[in-house]
């Protein structure tokens, strides 16, 4: 219903007191870090041709960590970084967290230094108040068709997660690359992970999709489940035995949440048994405990305390 012009004119005359004046900078800040995203800077054309030579592809995913608002060692974490990347020849770079700082544009910075083509979506903050962060897909081939697509939900206006992607033309043929970051909190990040499949299985029958980023999600739990169910896991195909974890939460300073042990109190009631075999069998049975735990990802590290009772006082 439309507002009454004695409403109307009660409520220019309220905007036009000076406290409110002094809040339209701060308003006109809020409204652009609430803008929705979809506008992109791109490089399509590397500055280096990578050659036309088909052979392996080498793909790296990295989560950047801003550390808004300190900043700590971000040049120097992003000089390191890139050294990183020409060490190990890096073709197609997947990241995360990308800062946007008054005096530092990482993403732009990095496909310059890299001789890379980019693609960049902000996807929280913004600079008009002099940071934002987003993601971006750089490449030594040639870029196109970008993607951007919300993931979360509409409900907070001031905490996006995105997929942001492109069609990279290589030498082997086309294939799409996406760099991801998902929420921290359990059922929206199920939700941000069901909208992600969606987005990738609709590319069904087309060129393939090579997917990276930060999920926020232990590879014990039912989203990444589902995701492997339909995507191969190249980590898990490369190290299925693999010991390490490739999810850890930081708090948003950058401290590590640390798990706690777990601890299995194993008893044994020795009867008539000789005392090496009870300890033969009290090994074993912690090995095999220590076994199935990492088959089950637990994620965490497990220690195992055993004891023997003798039901008559001592062995014989």
């Amino acid at each position: 219903m439309p507002l009454s012009p004695r409403v109307q004119s009660f409520v220019r005359k309220l905007l036009r007191l000076p406290v409110f004046k002094e809040l339209k900078p701060y308003a006109r800040q809020a409204a652009s870090v609430m803008e929705l995203p979809g506008s992109y800077s791109m490089r399509r054309i590397p500055a280096h041709h990578a050659g036309d030579n088909c052979g392996a592809i080498t793909v790296m995913s990295a989560n950047l960590w801003h550390d808004w608002p300190r900043y700590r060692r971000l040049h120097e974490r992003l000089f390191a970084f890139a050294q990183l990347v020409e060490a190990e020849q890096i073709d197609i770079l997947l990241v995360q967290e990308v800062a946007n700082t008054p005096d530092l544009h990482s993403g732009e910075w990095l496909a310059k230094r890299l001789g890379m083509a980019y693609i960049y979506s902000r996807a929280n903050g913004h600079e008009s108040i002099g940071f934002e962060e987003g993601l971006a897909v750089l490449s030594r081939f040639p870029l196109r068709d970008p993607q951007i697509r919300q993931l979360s939900s509409y409900r907070n206006p001031f905490v996006r997660r995105l997929a942001v992607g492109a069609t990279v033309d290589t030498p082997c043929g086309e294939l799409s690359a996406f760099s991801v970051h998902l929420g921290l909190l359990s059922r929206d990040n199920a939700e941000q992970h069901a909208q992600l499949r969606k987005l990738i299985n609709g590319k069904g029958g087309g060129p393939p999709v090579v997917v990276g980023g930060d999920f926020n999600a232990p590879e014990s739990s039912l989203q990444i489940e589902q995701s492997k169910a339909e995507w191969l896991d190249t980590y898990r195909h490369l190290y299925p035995e693999g010991k390490d974890h490739t999810h850890s939460l930081r708090l948003p300073w950058g401290t590590a949440l640390k798990r706690s042990t777990a601890i299995l109190r194993l008893s044994y009631l020795a009867d008539v048994e000789g005392e090496g075999l009870v300890r033969d069998r009290v090994e074993a049975l912690r090995r095999e405990i220590s076994r199935l735990w990492d088959l089950a990802d637990g994620n965490y590290p497990l220690t195992v305390e055993t004891e023997v009772f003798w039901r008559r006082g001592g062995p014989r």
